[in-house]
């Protein structure tokens, strides 16, 4: 519809726009769908979809006037400053659908590094504690043992404990890291927001979960139980799975809670936010009919719940819309005006 935040998937990430006319975007483009030489412009819809793709569009729990959402992007045309990280082409359609200079992708990528990153340096911590606290000194089987029996002690437990006690710091670190992520905004759908808010409670729960299965996994992996044959045994197993002992295998323990904590709080969030339904909604993608010998596109523009379809003959040569077909789907309180118009392409 006109003045909305549109989007198409394409592999590895998502073209963003705003509609402004039948079978017309304004988004920012390069020469060929590559970002070179991007600026701003106004491109027929097929171009924006590609041949195959499926048209999405974005919902905001409050969002511009249509009128004004267009008006934004005109004012842009022919701008360019293109910039990955602080001005792509979702920057663009979000600032003139939901006036924030915002990317989702971008916040998204960035919460990925942070994760990765406090994992690996609390799991580098965490060896380097090992290392040193123990009364053998080193990497050495005995001298992680007593690293991980003196980490322990610090909550009266043994060498089991130190493992959970060295793993809380990066879980916490990423828990922090989904909460802000994944922190709520009114301005945002209802759908989104019920998403965000699931997928920050089981972040919490993931990292207990990955403490737990990283204990478990010590335990099945070598000499069953934990004894400290089977500690060593099972760290041992561990880390021989990337080419290491049980230095690296203290370190996937480690860093299994907060692994745990991203990937739980983000997988529960898409999953919510696509069982709802309304966070994002879909257009089937348009077809070709006819082709260089002046045949029409037809666009299906349904939004789920349907009440009604509109069928769009447009020009394929002009991207102008011909004729409009509309199917109208029966809804408890609504009658059908015309059941012979139900078929579509009449």
């Amino acid at each position: 519809m006109r003045g909305d935040h549109i989007y198409v998937r394409r592999r590895g990430y998502t073209h963003h726009g705003v509609e402004v006319e039948d079978g017309e975007v304004i988004h920012f483009t390069g020469t060929l769908g590559s970002k070179r030489g991007a600026a701003i412009r106004r491109t027929p819809m097929r171009e924006f979809t590609g041949p195959k793709g499926k048209l999405r569009y974005r919902r905001y729990g409050h969002q511009m006037p249509a009128d004004l959402a267009v008006e934004r992007a005109e004012s842009k045309l022919g701008q360019s400053g293109y910039h990955l990280f602080a001005n792509n082409c979702e920057h663009f359609a979000t600032w003139c659908v939901h006036d924030r200079n915002t990317s989702a992708q971008v916040n998204g990528a960035v919460a990925t590094g942070a994760v990765v990153s406090t994992t690996a340096v609390g799991a580098a911590a965490g060896i380097g504690i090992v290392s040193g606290a123990g009364a053998a000194a080193g990497l050495s089987g005995p001298g992680i043992m007593s690293g991980l029996a003196a980490a322990g002690s610090a909550v009266g437990a043994g060498a089991v404990g130190g493992l959970v006690v060295l793993g809380v710091a990066p879980a916490v670190a990423a828990v922090g890291v989904m909460n802000v992520a994944l922190r709520d905004d009114p301005t945002f759908s209802e759908g989104d927001r019920v998403a965000r808010r699931a997928g920050r409670v089981t972040s919490a729960a993931g990292a207990m979960g990955g403490s737990a299965a990283g204990i478990g996994a010590v335990t099945a992996a070598g000499v069953t139980g934990l004894s400290g044959a089977g500690i060593t045994s099972g760290l041992a197993a561990i880390g021989a799975t990337v080419g290491g002992g049980m230095a690296a295998g203290s370190a996937i323990v480690i860093a299994g809670p907060a692994v745990a904590a991203a990937a739980v709080g983000y997988g529960t969030y898409r999953a919510v936010r696509h069982i709802r339904g309304d966070a994002t909604s879909r257009w089937p993608s348009a077809s070709l009919i006819g082709g260089a010998d002046g045949g029409s596109v037809t666009e299906d523009l349904s939004v789920d719940p349907i009440e009604s379809i509109e069928f769009r003959d447009v020009a394929a040569d002009s991207g102008q819309v011909i004729q409009v077909h509309e199917a109208v789907q029966e809804v408890p309180g609504v009658s059908d005006p015309n059941p012979a118009d139900t078929q579509p392409g009449d």
